[in-house]
């Protein structure tokens, strides 16, 4: 059975995550030692007893989640489960890149601090906001959008395009607001996110910009496995320069619905989300028939994907 490991984004944190997996797995452990290493404090303590608020800041989330998805990555791979593709949304695809052999993983936590400090940097100054809208297709959210920031003189588009049933807006906080009323007024459901920021916007042009600077000191593989793009949609081919692919992502639309459908197309018939919650999962079973899913976050997850 085809396999792809999928590794979660943003806005997944949650108190108390990988706990269970670095008691179950002495690699799991490891890799929040490395993580702690590159970050200078102790990011499985912070997981263990951090306060969601404290969990929900761009500098520890980012380091966070990835953290949780490698270890949960290195829990199945304990296991004897390897996968023929990798894909993350957002922030996962920096996880998918170690997983695929892109990036050390020493490296991947030093790129994700590099990244995380400017995004958290700039959502301190560039403010905007976030809302996943639920139960409309993606192209007439985008027209509510167009109508909103008509009506308003401010910044809301749609910037991830996550299944069939669910679309993530972000801009400037009057515009997702006004936004999000409307899809109300329709019926819909519109529900804010634990993000800093308008993450994949132009509100984070500030952040692509220093992170490329970043990132050009870092050197990338090809991968070993393949690679599914939130830029493109579809596996990414060219991997001759990362660190402007990585600049771009920053400020550019998730197309993950697109990406799940081209994983489909190539024959992945079983989709394991790896890394804290199960929103991946969801996405993956609203938007595709026929598909194995699970999602791996703690013992009991871990047991249940590897029986």
């Amino acid at each position: 059975m085809k396999t792809v490991f999928l590794f979660s984004g943003q806005g997944s944190q949650t108190p108390g995550m990988a706990v269970e997996l670095t008691h179950a797995s002495k690699a799991a452990k490891e890799v929040f030692d490395c993580a702690s290493d590159v970050l200078h404090f102790d990011l499985l303590d912070k997981c263990a007893s951090g306060a969601p608020e404290d969990l929900a800041v761009t500098t520890v989330a980012q380091p966070a989640i990835m953290a949780t998805s490698l270890a949960a990555l290195a829990c199945v791979r304990e296991r004897g489960i390897e996968a023929e593709g990798v894909a993350g949304h957002s922030l996962g695809e920096y996880a998918a890149m170690v997983a695929s052999g892109m990036i050390s993983m020493e490296n991947g936590f030093k790129l994700i601090e590099k990244r995380a400090a400017a995004m958290g940097k700039c959502a301190e100054t560039s403010g905007g906001m976030m809302a996943a809208i639920m139960g409309l297709p993606a192209d007439e959210i985008g027209k509510v959008c167009a109508e909103v920031a008509e009506k308003t003189g401010r910044y809301v588009l749609p910037v991830n395009y996550n299944s069939t049933a669910q679309t993530v807006i972000a801009g400037e906080n009057e515009a997702v607001k006004a936004a999000c009323e409307a899809f109300v007024s329709m019926g819909k459901k519109a529900v804010p996110l634990k993000v800093a920021s308008a993450f994949h916007s132009r509100l984070m042009q500030p952040a692509a910009d220093e992170f490329y600077e970043a990132a050009k000191s870092f050197s990338f593989d090809a991968p070993s496995i393949e690679f599914y793009s939130n830029l493109t949609g579809g596996k990414l081919t060219d991997f001759s320069d990362m660190p402007s692919y990585l600049a771009r992502h920053i400020v550019s639309p998730v197309r993950f619905t697109d990406e799940l459908a081209a994983m489909q197309a190539a024959g992945y018939e079983r989709y394991i989300e790896l890394g804290p919650g199960k929103t991946l999962a969801g996405l993956v079973k609203r938007t595709l028939s026929g598909v194995t899913i699970f999602n791996v976050e703690n013992q009991k997850t871990l047991d249940k994907a590897c029986e």
